[in-house]
């Protein structure tokens, strides 16, 4: 992608961006664009937004997951290893892999 120069539109910076589409998204976004009565523009930034913001959630899940755990821990008062951090081969894999076998 290559961004050209800032133009200033509804009151928002925005960026100039060339894109290269894939020709049946192309045709996705037209049809979308004239289904919805809405500029292709309008159309592609809905869709970037829309698929940004689930990409993003996607990402954290995994944290959101490993916290969950973490207050489940907490709650039950679970303890680990306190050397889990040196030990973590063993502890994985089942093998101390500093070790020759």
């Amino acid at each position: 992608m290559t961004t050209y120069y800032t133009t200033y539109y509804n009151l928002f910076e925005m960026f100039k961006t060339y894109l290269y589409l894939p020709e049946n998204l192309e045709e996705k976004i037209k049809y979308t664009s004239a289904a919805q009565k809405k500029s292709k523009a309008e159309v592609m930034r809905q869709a970037l937004e829309k698929g940004i913001a689930d990409l993003q959630r996607e990402g954290s899940a995994s944290a959101q997951t490993l916290l969950k755990l973490a207050e489940l821990g907490k709650k039950h008062k679970l303890r680990g290893p306190k050397n889990s951090s040196v030990r973590m081969n063993e502890l994985l894999w089942g093998k101390d892999w500093n070790k020759d076998e």
